[in-house]
């Protein structure tokens, strides 16, 4: 069996647009080298809690890789899955000095290659993500361990929009909440809302893949019984009210449903929306405000923001 790998040297900004454009151009896995893992701030706040190698990252900016069956359709795919990512451009998106590649791989290199970009982190001071393939010992005995293993789907806990999301819960989900996670990717943050006490939580995804991996992920944490997850595009056809929404999807995916986010909201409940760029922050604020919804709050770790929305009573 042969794979292609596509190889794009871009910037930090344009990592979610790109994965987002690659999955559904039909890639069967995605691995991320950011330079900027070697100097996050989340090592500093809690200290060095795994050794990474400078080795195995570009010098300055993200390098990502995308992993194709090599058939006919796929090359003939190449010219418009390039422009496709270069047209990101026209959307304001930055994409630095961008190059496009492809290689060839075996079955394995692709399969395995990604594992050794991925180890412990911890989000918050009592929340911790740990690839199920990694021994870990918590290091206290309140510290809340999500076991992710992300196969093909997008949602490590590594990126600076998972972990605002995290954060968002660990500081609004109460014991006894209702939640929706829209586009799940691997469940991470459906599970971290399990864990946090919500009742019940609904996971959607539109990707297939993303399903697969994220039920597998949720039964890894024992959380089947409070979790839930379908194939789903964003809201349509979810008519249950909620305490908690939350989506780490792209700021222009966000702006698409903001009514009904408004609609399946009990009231005063919250969406924290993540996937957002600063550029775009104004952008997702104004429409959730034209919806209805109260921007009361937001967060930031790099140029990535979480936006806090509040349903009126």
């Amino acid at each position: 069996m042969k794979w292609s790998e596509i190889e794009i040297h871009s910037v930090n900004e344009a990592v979610e647009p790109i994965t987002y454009a690659l999955n559904d151009s039909g890639a069967s896995g995605v691995s991320i080298e950011d330079s900027a893992d070697l100097t996050r701030e989340h090592e500093d706040r809690f200290g060095e809690i795994y050794d990474l190698q400078a080795a195995d990252y570009p010098a300055e900016g993200v390098i990502i890789k995308a992993y194709f069956l090599t058939t006919d359709d796929f090359l003939a795919m190449v010219p418009e899955i390039e422009a496709r990512i270069r047209g990101l451009a026209d959307f304001d998106i930055p994409l630095g000095n961008l190059t496009f590649q492809v290689n060839e791989v075996n079955d394995e290199e692709w399969a395995t290659a990604w594992k050794k970009y991925y180890h412990p982190v911890k989000i918050t001071e009592h929340i911790t993500v740990v690839p199920t393939w990694e021994d870990y010992i918590p290091e206290a005995d309140d510290e809340m361990i999500i076991e992710l293993d992300p196969g093909m789907a997008f949602g490590t806990g590594t990126h600076p929009t998972t972990q605002l999301c995290v954060q968002a819960l660990e500081k609004i989900v109460k014991p006894g909440d209702e939640v929706i996670d829209v586009g799940t990717g691997s469940g991470v943050l459906s599970i971290a809302s399990a864990k946090l006490g919500a009742k019940s939580v609904l996971a959607t995804d539109l990707d297939e893949v993303a399903v697969r991996a994220a039920r597998e992920n949720i039964v890894q944490n024992h959380c089947e019984t409070v979790v839930t997850i379908q194939q789903n595009d964003l809201l349509k056809g979810i008519n249950q009210k909620v305490d908690v929404i939350v989506a780490n999807i792209l700021a222009e995916v966000i702006v698409l449903f903001p009514e009904d986010v408004y609609a399946a909201l009990k009231p005063n409940g919250i969406f924290i929306a993540s996937g957002i760029i600063e550029p775009k922050r104004e952008m997702v604020t104004e429409a959730l405000i034209e919806a209805g919804l109260t921007v009361y709050h937001t967060e930031q770790i790099t140029d990535w923001v979480a936006i806090y929305a509040k349903r009126g009573e």
